[in-house]
């Protein structure tokens, strides 16, 4: 069985020390509101005994000094926690592209372009507001309320019930709502991501839509899309705007339960609940300062609760990027590259191959390829002659069996070195806004701009006037025709002097007659001492390469055997 990818996002975010440290100071900052108040209880009740204003510098300079010492901590750890938790998210935007680029391109669970831009851009930054904001709002919750709670108690038991028994109330709401705002969060992003990847598709298949006259059709499908947006983001807020609500609702009533009770108190009215003793103002005051300030991490708790929500399914979007991925064979190369020269024997020996869930294409397929050999493969649609090119370049996994280049047998460990020595012309090559010499260069170490205009020269493009090494191409090789965009593909393969082995799918598909004969020179011309293996329907082509091999018979007979 073929084996999974090894590079994953994590189960859940790591927090690194600085992270934590920052945490835990804005919340030890936010129990500093304590003396604060028992600073302000203690000058109200001086201010009451008679005291005069001289009295009031020494509290009042130590307010301002738990203030400032306050202010700061707060702004220490808010710099420290928001370069830590931006951190974080590029780390997870790093695994979730290294995971994307480790997939096999051959993977038909593979995230679309569009979607996958959408996790990696939109909703990987939802995940910032989940670290930013709401594990310092949990941390000060489960903080600040004991110790909160216990002062109180010191002064009167009957309080600190009120608070301990209204504070309940609001972890429970948020947790039914939150259920309800992470399946809404979840459906927006997919919704998001999926408008994401429908647009990049039609607009990369725009002239097309154009010529089949489907752009009205296209047009109306977007606008519903949008639509379902904008609905999706206006449950997500209505959600967000209700949990608000209820939180300011059952704080407020706790705050006004206790101010209640301590005005009663104070008046005589109620006797228990201050340990056999009568509050003195002082103690009441304090009291009804603190009784905020419990309920105020609930109300932060309850502002980021829709982060929460939306920074877990953004997370969940991330891992899904990885989850049940087809593996790229040598993406994370253990083995020193091999520079070897010259054109490779290829040996292919009982290889089986099946795509999930499918009957087997391979089973049990051999095929030998001398060195410098030239060798077409034919077969119906369906046949595996593409899929039996991406197997020896090592873009797909085998299920089982052996692929040898050279010698050296295709693994995880040398896919990577042996890819160095191949060159892949694909039937659709894909071509990069911007210059032809980046296009055929593609940032590969020691191409320079003289090698790119001996490879366009060899591939049959210098006498065209827009193909330059400095003209501009395009997305998708606009200004080029197919003939040219293969002889670009040509021109890549030809820049790589020690790729002895060229793979070739369907070269001439598409093209003229005249066309294609000029590609089949070019290919030719390019292959000398190298190996080539061609997949084409072609019979043209295929008589000039020598010798045929049909997948089709190949695959009966060894099946009959």
């Amino acid at each position: 069985m073929r084996a999974r990818a090894t590079v994953a996002v994590p189960r859940q975010p790591a927090f690194p020390g600085a992270s934590r440290h920052a945490t835990w100071t804005l919340g030890a900052a936010a129990l500093l509101w304590i003396p604060q108040a028992a600073l302000l209880a203690f000058a109200v009740q001086r201010l009451a005994d008679g005291a005069g204003l001289s009295a009031m510098f020494a509290p009042a300079a130590g307010y301002l000094l738990l203030g400032l010492a306050r202010a700061s901590a707060e702004a220490w750890a808010g710099r420290k926690l928001h370069a830590a938790s931006r951190e974080q998210v590029s780390t997870l935007r790093a695994l979730a592209v290294r995971a994307l680029a480790t997939r096999s391109p051959l993977d038909r669970a593979r995230l679309a372009s569009g979607a996958a831009a959408s996790v990696l851009a939109e909703q990987a930054e939802a995940v910032l507001p989940w670290l930013l904001r709401y594990q310092p709002a949990r941390q000060r919750v489960m903080l600040v309320l004991p110790l909160i709670a216990l002062v109180v108690a010191t002064q009167s038991w009957a309080a600190a019930l009120i608070l301990v028994g209204a504070a309940p109330l609001i972890p429970l709401f948020m947790a039914v709502v939150g259920w309800r705002a992470r399946a809404a969060s979840a459906a927006q992003l997919a919704i998001v991501g999926g408008m994401n990847g429908f647009l990049l598709d039609r607009l990369r298949g725009l002239s097309t839509l154009r010529a089949l006259g489907a752009v009205d059709a296209t047009a109306r499908r977007l606008r519903a899309t949008a639509e379902a947006v904008r609905a999706g983001t206006m449950r997500v807020l209505r959600i967000a705007f209700l949990s608000s609500t209820a939180l300011e609702l059952f704080s407020a009533l706790g705050v006004a339960l206790v101010a209640v009770y301590v005005g009663f108190h104070l008046l005589g009215q109620i006797g228990p609940g201050s340990w056999g003793r009568r509050l003195t103002l002082q103690q009441g005051l304090f009291i009804l300062l603190l009784a905020p300030a419990f309920f105020e991490p609930l109300r932060e708790l309850a502002a980021v609760w829709h982060d929460k929500a939306a920074g877990e399914a953004a997370f969940a979007a991330l891992q899904g990027v990885a989850r049940d991925a087809v593996p790229l064979p040598g993406a994370l190369p253990e083995a020193a590259l091999l520079r070897a020269a010259g054109a490779p024997s290829l040996d292919i020996d009982t290889l089986h191959f099946r795509h999930e869930g499918e009957a087997a294409l391979f089973a049990g397929l051999s095929l030998h390829v001398a060195a410098g050999e030239h060798v077409a493969l034919v077969g119906p649609s369906g046949s595996g002659k593409t899929t039996l090119l991406a197997l020896v370049a090592g873009l797909v996994p085998a299920t089982a069996g052996t692929v040898r280049i050279g010698g050296t047998e295709l693994d995880g460990h040398s896919a990577a070195a042996l890819r160095e020595r191949m060159a892949w012309i694909g039937q659709k090559p894909h071509v990069f806004a911007g210059t032809v010499r980046g296009n055929v260069a593609l940032q590969r170490p020691g191409v320079s701009t003289v090698a790119v205009s001996a490879a366009i020269a060899r591939a049959g493009l210098g006498h065209v006037q827009h193909a330059m090494p400095h003209d501009s191409l395009g997305e998708g090789g606009t200004g080029l025709s197919g003939g040219e965009l293969v002889r670009l593909a040509l021109a890549r393969a030809a820049v790589q002097p020690h790729a002895g082995l060229l793979l070739a799918d369907e070269p001439t598909a598409h093209l003229d007659r005249d066309t294609a004969a000029g590609v089949i020179d070019a290919l030719l011309h390019l292959a000398q001492a190298r190996t080539l293996v061609v997949a084409t329907h072609d019979l043209a082509l295929a008589r000039r390469i020598g010798r045929v091999i049909d997948l089709a018979t190949l695959n009966i007979a060894k099946e009959a055997a």
